[in-house]
């Protein structure tokens, strides 16, 4: 494998870096500082692409003496519930009513995805959207899950993957996404761009979250497993 087959990931999430190393890529990590605040009328599909385009961007010139590094691959992800965006909650109460004004009912779940081909120039993005279901947890499950300290820093209060909590009921479309990667998506940006990641990525998404996407696989990659 070439070095210069190599990401740098615009993100220091944990949840992040474990999905993205999927992708069979050397891959490094470190923050965009960039200002996150939407602008004024900002649709949340295009604010979560604009992050995400200018988190890449933001990276660009740490990388021109990094041969190694050839991708940038930044994200975005927003929580949308009646076409507000709720964002990590700033602390027990107000993560308590995020999670009261979410269950029993649907969310959508969207992701800004960039791709910026530092040896060329070239830059793709795209907005991964998931619809996710909540079931109706209780009170006490909500105090419980608040107090364990997980939804502070989570968007929207909750996490997926929490098999205490196991707040979803069910969802339509890719779960990775709502993890915070939609990772069959980028790695068909990523083909798209020159580069090769694994040809079994769905099948090492599908082992690492555990859950069965039902066949449901970006067409390049469905094309190849």
């Amino acid at each position: 494998m070439s070095t210069t087959e190599g990401i740098l990931l615009a993100s220091q999430s944990p949840r992040r870096r474990e999905l993205i190393r999927l992708l069979g890529l050397p891959v490094q990590a470190t923050a965009a500082d960039v200002d996150e605040t939407p602008l004024p009328g900002e649709a949340p599909a295009a604010y979560v692409r604009r992050l995400a385009e200018t988190k890449a961007r933001a990276l660009a010139p740490s990388l021109k003496e990094r041969r190694e590094m050839r991708w940038i691959v930044a994200a975005d992800t927003a929580v949308v519930a009646d076409g507000e965006i709720l964002g990590k909650p700033a602390d027990e109460t107000e993560a308590a009513a995020m999670l009261r004004r979410l269950r029993g009912r649907s969310h959508a779940v969207l992701t800004g995805v960039a791709v910026l081909d530092t040896a060329t120039g070239r830059i793709k993005t795209t907005v991964e959207r998931t619809t996710v279901f909540m079931r109706a947890f209780s009170d006490d499950e909500i105090a419980a899950y608040v107090a364990s300290g997980d939804p502070l820093d989570k968007a929207g209060a909750y996490a997926i993957q929490n098999r205490a909590f196991s707040p979803v009921a069910h969802i339509e479309g890719c779960y990775a996404n709502v993890v915070g990667l939609p990772l069959c998506t980028l790695a068909c940006m990523l083909r798209e761009l020159g580069a090769s990641p694994a040809a079994d990525v769905p099948a090492r998404c599908v082992a690492a979250l555990g859950y069965n996407c039902d066949g449901n696989l970006s067409a390049c990659l469905s094309e190849q497993v």
